[in-house]
């Protein structure tokens, strides 16, 4: 099947309605929709008659028999059982919209063969599917909506891997506004809970393991997005799918819905969290009461900024693969934030727009796209928090790493670090290294960096680092490392080293060529 054929049909979910008055509902207005429906698929799908639309009342009811798109699949390669028809109804609002809500459910079974040719089985079902929302054609999507699907059960099974999974229920809802500006854009919210999650993975070269969690909820919020131009793009895609080369006017045409899209949105958030995941196998188990994850764009198309970050709280392990005398160090929170900001879209807009399409090697490489992108080549990356904390450390850190794009070697660097109770850490590790005598340089090297500390209000020991383009390092304001040399005298010695008739930096000061180190405070 054409990529043309999978992407057409994955569009009906989204009932493209062109038209939506409160017109009187008859037969003709049930062909209309049809119509509609099936202009993009090719003749072959469209008289297959997997798609029916009746009049029902004040509104169409349209039928889809999905087993109708499967009939003439090689038997030996997929079939599909209990693929009944499901419906959905529409009703025509005086505003151009459409009103859409349906119940159904599902509960197939079936087997397919993959690229490797190994057959697998398979069962679907949901007990109950009901939604309802509201359908804006202008954008052939949902202005917004509800959704609750209960007992959801998934089951596969081939000849090297065996996977089940259940959720008992799972909510979605997503609505809308107009962006402010009158610009024709559309601000989104849409968030979503599940519970009862379970997914059970088994295989030839690998124990049973079990995922569980209690909950999982998703939030998520666009803003200025440009659907009605998202949308026209989608269409010319199909519409060209299978030319080879665009015509001079197509190749306008794509390049000014393109412009006319950007920027694609002025902001972009979407956390997700998990409540209550449990992690199970012959090994052990481990989990946390919760982790989360979060991902925001957002800023002035000239100057946006990317943010990620991760986390978790009361994270637990209980395996024989821990060793007794590690446990401690076995973190019990985590906190992981990173952004890079001052993202150029705009410039990197206009790059594109600059491209000719039909070029399949264009001049424009990565590296110069990438200068667009990062004002001239310039990246930060910033970490507005990276913690962890466990029985025996409490360590929190923030920074700003500057470089470019096209070398690693003109970076710098600004981090504070703050480690609450370091001595309580020092006599973990030298407990530690009683059996690993390895640990005991590791406990060395603790105590030199303590020398190096300044201690806060609170108690917490803290460095500020600065590594400098040229190469130099200080903490806390002392230099202790100075500028990198020349790369040709690199390893070679001083021409006053050679006079004097010394080694390098033989019987220099602290200052005179050597870099200031602070000694180690003596080991308890």
């Amino acid at each position: 099947m054409r990529l043309k054929h999978v992407t057409a049909t994955s569009l009906l979910v989204l009932c493209l309605f062109t038209t939506a008055k409160g017109a009187e509902i008859n037969q003709d207005g049930a062909n209309a929709v049809k119509e509609t429906l099936t202009k993009l698929l090719p003749d072959e799908l469209a008289k297959s008659g997997f798609i029916a639309v009746n009049p029902a009342g004040t509104r169409y009811e349209v039928i889809y028999d999905l087993a109708k798109l499967v009939a003439k699949a090689n038997p030996a390669t997929f079939t599909i059982n209990g693929l009944t028809p499901f419906s959905m109804f529409a009703t025509p609002l005086d505003s151009g919209l459409w009103n859409v809500e349906g119940d159904n459910k599902f509960n197939v079974s079936g087997h397919f063969k993959g690229p490797d040719q190994k057959p697998t089985d398979f069962t679907y079902s949901i007990a109950s599917l009901v939604y309802t929302g509201v359908f804006d054609p202008a954008i052939s999507y949902l202005r917004s909506g509800t959704f609750a699907a209960k007992d959801i059960k998934m089951a596969s099974k081939s000849e090297t891997e065996e996977v089940h999974a259940s959720i008992t229920s799972m909510d979605q809802k997503l609505s809308s506004t107009d962006s402010a500006g009158g610009n024709r854009r559309i601000d989104f919210v849409g968030n979503a809970s599940m519970s009862g999650f379970v997914e059970q993975v088994s295989g030839l070269q690998m124990p049973p393991v079990e995922f569980r969690a209690g909950s999982i909820n998703v939030d998520a919020k666009v803003d200025a997005l440009p659907a009605k131009q998202i949308r026209d793009m989608v269409f010319f895609v199909l519409d060209h799918l299978d030319e080879k080369e665009l015509s001079p006017e197509n190749s306008d045409k794509i390049k000014g819905i393109v412009k006319e899209a950007f920027p694609l949105l002025t902001s972009f958030s979407e956390t997700i969290g998990v409540n209550d995941l449990i992690v199970s196998s012959e090994m052990g188990k481990g989990g946390a009461k919760a982790l989360g994850y979060n991902l925001a764009i957002d800023g002035p198309s000239d100057a946006m900024r990317f943010g990620f970050g991760m986390n978790a709280q009361e994270i637990s392990l209980d395996t024989p693969l821990m060793p007794v005398n590690y446990s401690a160090f076995m973190p019990t929170s985590f906190d992981f934030q990173l952004a890079v900001p001052n993202l150029d879209f705009a410039s990197f807009g206009d790059a594109i727009m600059a491209l000719d399409f039909n070029d399949r090697a264009p001049e424009k490489t990565g590296e110069e796209m990438a200068k667009k992108l990062f004002h001239d080549g310039r990246l930060a990356v910033e970490f507005p928090k990276i913690s962890a904390k466990s029985q025996v450390y409490d360590v929190d850190m923030t920074g700003k790493i500057e470089g470019r794009v096209d070398t690693q070697k003109d970076y710098s660097m600004e981090a504070t670090i703050l480690a609450r109770d370091l001595d309580k850490t020092i006599a973990a590790v030298q407990e530690l290294a009683k059996t690993d005598p390895d640990l005991n340089q590791v406990s060395f090297g603790i105590m030199m960096v303590k020398g190096f500390a300044k201690t806060d209000a609170d108690g917490r020991s803290r460095w500020d680092i600065s590594v400098s383009r040229d190469g130099s390092v200080a903490v806390n304001g002392q230099q202790i490392k100075g500028p990198d040399g020349p790369d040709q005298d690199q390893g070679l010695e001083t021409d006053q080293d050679q006079d004097q008739g010394l080694e390098p930096d033989q019987d220099q000061e602290p200052g005179q060529g050597q870099d200031a180190v602070p000694a180690p405070p003596q080991q308890p």
